[in-house]
């Protein structure tokens, strides 16, 4: 029996992490596993019912857990809350710190029959494969922060980017031994020719790759990457990076793939794997049954694999979610003339059908 915490947030949250318990339900029934699931609140919905967005008794079950499934946070309703409260500062930020996610992996895989769906040409799109590897713990997200006021009667705002060679060397490490398991290419990206943290990450990565000879290892500035990303997507295998630019970074690769929604994600590296969708809470469609819960069920896959150590469970999720798609069905935010365009709950339902019959 495995535990799972889940915590579906805000927005949509509620509405998309159920399609990914169907899919897990499937996978359970198929191959005798049984999944034990306990919900618990965090982001908004917990502020309103406790007072904070991230309640301790939320942590003590996910300590408790296997593994964790997470909806999406926030909103502009808590928006006006002091910085500490509001969903993502308050709640994100602190579960990764609190069980030790320095990984996050997100995974940009265009399926079949969406090349329709992006605004790049399809010659560029074709076969496009990339995993990042983002640090999660450091850089400015987890620096000191600070106001004072200025004789002009204005503000200065300060933002501390620290990084360590501990901090660096451990998710580098984690992302050569990934790019040994896929084609043996690194692309490590970084501001080296202008910020000392930068040139830290540089020297780091260039004495590390000394003891990993069979992966190419290349060197990118986030701006050229950033660019690279559209002119070419598919030179890279395995990017590593830190914080925020991995943050900015998969937002931009995740319209490789068609659609923000189709973007899993994964943070390990404690004890506990936390698995979330790419998106965030889009309070826009929340509760009109339109949103997109593949990248929830393909980032449920990646439970299965990096928590769970269920290979062959994982893939039979990927391998459905790619019928699906190749049988012309979509949500609203891949739909085109001749596609069956299908609601959240509709979508779930039929990838947790193509489970048990795969």
């Amino acid at each position: 029996m495995y535990r799972i915490a889940v915590l579906p947030g805000d927005g949509i949250g509620v509405e998309i992490v159920p399609q990914a318990i169907k899919s897990l339900q499937a996978i359970g029934d198929k191959f005798g596993h049984q999944f034990n699931f306990s919900e618990a609140l965090i982001g908004g919905a917990a502020y309103d019912a406790v007072g904070h967005p991230l309640p301790e008794a939320t942590l003590d079950l996910c300590r408790s857990s296997d593994a964790v499934l997470l909806g999406a946070i926030g909103g502009p309703k808590w928006d006006d809350l002091p910085v500490h409260l509001r969903p993502e500062a308050g709640a994100l930020l602190p579960i990764r710190k609190e069980l030790a996610l320095y990984a996050n992996l997100r995974l940009c895989t265009l399926f079949p029959g969406l090349l329709h769906a992006s605004t790049l040409k399809k010659d560029v799109l074709q076969d496009v494969d990339i995993l990042v590897i983002r640090e999660l713990t450091g850089g400015l997200y987890f620096g000191d922060k600070s106001r004072e006021k200025t004789p002009d009667g204005g503000e200065k705002a300060t933002d501390v980017l620290t990084y360590s060679t501990l901090e660096i060397e451990r998710i580098v490490r984690f992302a050569y031994q990934a790019a040994r398991q896929r084609s043996k290419r690194l692309c490590s990206v970084d501001k080296a020719n202008v910020l000392e943290s930068s040139r830290l990450w540089r020297e780091t990565v260039q004495k590390l790759a000394l003891e990993y000879p069979d992966v190419e290892t290349v060197h990118m500035y986030v701006d050229n990457c950033s660019m690279q990303l559209i002119r070419n997507p598919r030179q890279f295998d395995v990017i590593v990076t830190e914080n925020m630019f991995g943050d900015i970074l998969t937002d931009e690769a995740s319209m490789l793939t068609g659609s923000i929604g189709m973007l899993p994600s994964a943070s390990i590296g404690g004890e506990v794997g936390l698995y979330e969708p790419a998106h965030g809470s889009a309070p826009d469609i929340a509760g009109q049954n339109k949103a997109n819960p593949l990248a929830t069920i393909l980032s449920a896959a990646m439970l299965l694999r990096y928590s769970l150590q269920l290979e062959k469970e994982a893939r039979v999720v990927e391998e459905a979610v790619r019928k699906v798609l190749q049988e012309d069905y979509r949500t609203p935010d891949l739909a085109e003339p001749g596609k069956k365009v299908l609601g959240t709950a509709e979508m779930g339902d039929l990838v947790a059908k193509t489970i048990r019959e795969i």
